[in-house]
């Protein structure tokens, strides 16, 4: 499965804002964007040059992409699917990438970055109404049991993850029963449960021209 290899850290330096790329890290002062906040490249070239209309769609449609950690056929993919559904294109979307099975072990608190979460689910230990799930992609339906399997559950950095979410916002449209090391998907997020720091009327716009 192709994915990207390259410093995660650059990522959020050309976007200029945290992308939560790196668990715990980034709510340290050793987050790249704390310790320099610039565009990576030769340092003669460190700005942020004021951007045109399309240069805007284009960062917006990045940032959301390197968010769930997505190539740019994937998104796009996610996009189409998205634009056939009824209601709004741009909430669609951002409900397709937050029902993924990657981002939900996430959101629950059982990784500290999706990138992690990914790892679980590729290395088995994600169960979905009690068998095994390695696709990080899958959707996640409403009503749906997710857990960890019994044999991860001493993981320590999974027990990390819980540790550090208990002072982070939990998410209304999940349940999560962490002694249990499961969850449940309630239903579907609404538009003011999505993710408030991507706007998605620029990505629409962006793929419409």
């Amino acid at each position: 499965m192709a994915r990207f290899l390259g410093s995660k850290c650059k990522l959020c330096r050309r976007e200029g804002v945290k992308l939560f790329l790196k668990g715990a890290r980034c709510y340290t002062q050793k987050c790249s964007i704390e310790r320099r906040n610039t565009p990576p490249g030769e340092s003669k070239r460190r700005y942020r040059a004021k951007l045109s209309d399309y240069g805007i769609h284009l960062r917006e449609k990045q940032k959301a992409k390197r968010t769930y950690g997505l190539l740019e056929k994937q998104f796009k993919n996610y996009f189409k699917k998205a634009s056939k559904m009824k209601g709004v294109t741009g909430e669609n979307l951002l409900r397709l990438l937050e029902i993924r099975l990657d981002n939900t072990i996430y959101r629950m608190g059982f990784a500290t970055s999706r990138n992690a979460a990914r790892q679980l689910v590729n290395h088995g230990h994600v169960l979905v109404d009690g068998k095994k799930v390695d696709i990080p992609s899958f959707l996640i339906a409403p009503g749906q049991k997710i857990e960890i399997r019994s044999k991860s559950r001493q993981i320590p950095n999974i027990h990390e993850a819980m540790e550090a979410h208990k002072s982070l916002d939990q998410f209304n449209w999940l349940e999560v029963h962490p002694e249990e090391f499961s969850g449940y998907v309630k239903a579907l997020p609404t538009a003011d449960q999505l993710p408030q720091d991507i706007d998605h009327r620029l990505i629409i716009e962006f793929y419409s021209k």
